[in-house]
């Protein structure tokens, strides 16, 4: 299992090195200035060539990926002073270190795909069950139309219905909003609920028909059909033997689904207005704000590459053939 883990985790670090590779020359290589969208419109020669040397913008690009990447581990020292690790550079939109607006933002958009990835988990993968468990039946018909309407719903649409119903008209729930689970966890939950249930609709309508062909699929397998022989009850065999078999699938459509989920979480919070990495990555596009935009596509890249490997893991632990590849 350690090896298995270690190959995973070898493999995730030379992506997130390409990643950041490629990323950082499409960002200051291929843009002739980049000090001019720090130094704004009314901008003189002098001053771009003051903030080319007090950024290290004046070096060759590998120079500065090299100074960029150690800067992450080490800190870096600017001629506007030190920045501490991990130091992801200064914002080019406010001249302030671009770390401390990640950690600000950063659990907001944890909150949401965290909370979100379980409610579909959970959710999806129950009422794909219950709909093989009672396959042919009123239920299943009901579970595969409610799955269909949910495939063809956005976003940003049930969002608009939720706040119109659950907020202004029935007064049932929380007009959504971050706070830090630390200081009031009760709050917390109540104002990121409706976000999670409007990020995990379409995820629960996809959970769900797969979860239902897959159950299906494993009941009908001869090590199933074997322990039903042998006396073992219907709920052991469902649940022991069909369940765990049809999860592994499971595990790996979520591993590809983190990508989309984070994507998910951008137009949630644009949707409730949460200042999350999503706003800041989008506002760093439109003010030209270079490092911070790489900041953020590094961290989101980690993440998910990061939840991968917990993804792998999973998967190791549920089909044993796994490990031993």
């Amino acid at each position: 299992m350690l090896r298995f883990l270690a190959r995973r985790s070898l493999g995730a670090l030379v992506i997130i090195l390409l990643i950041s590779a490629i990323t950082f020359t499409l960002f200051f290589a291929l843009p002739s200035q980049p000090a001019l969208m720090s130094c704004g419109k009314n901008c003189t020669p002098d001053a771009i060539a003051l903030i080319n040397k007090n950024l290290g913008l004046d070096d060759p690009v590998p120079v500065q990926y090299w100074h960029y990447m150690a800067g992450i581990f080490a800190g870096r020292d600017f001629q506007v002073g030190h920045c501490p690790a991990p130091c992801f550079g200064y914002s080019f939109s406010n001249q302030q270190p671009v770390w401390g607006t990640i950690v600000d933002r950063f659990p907001t958009t944890l909150s949401i795909t965290l909370g979100g990835a379980f409610v579909f988990l959970v959710v999806g993968i129950g009422i794909g069950m219950l709909a093989a468990a009672f396959r042919g039946t009123w239920v299943d018909k009901f579970v595969s139309s409610l799955s269909l309407v949910g495939n063809a719903l956005q976003i940003y649409f049930v969002g608009v219905i939720a706040l119109a119903v659950l907020v202004s008209g029935l007064h049932w729930m929380d007009n959504p909003a971050y706070h830090p689970i630390t200081e009031n966890p009760v709050k917390w939950f109540t104002g990121m609920l409706i976000p999670w249930l409007v990020l995990s609709i379409i995820f629960i309508a996809n959970y769900s028909r797969m979860t239902r062909s897959q159950m299906i699929e494993q009941l009908g397998e001869d090590h199933v059909r074997t322990a039903r022989a042998k006396g073992l009850g219907r709920r052991t065999v469902f649940f022991r033997y069909a369940w765990r078999g049809a999860m592994a699938p499971i595990v790996t459509i979520f591993g590809i689904d983190l990508g989309s989920l984070f994507g998910g979480a951008i137009i949630t919070e644009f949707t409730f207005s949460l200042h999350g990495l999503g706003r800041l990555a989008v506002s760093s596009v439109s003010e030209t704000d270079l490092p911070t935009l790489m900041a953020v596509m590094l961290v989101g890249c980690t993440a998910i590459v990061v939840a991968n490997i917990v993804v792998d893991a999973a998967y190791a632990f549920i089909d044993p053939r796994v490990r031993f590849a």
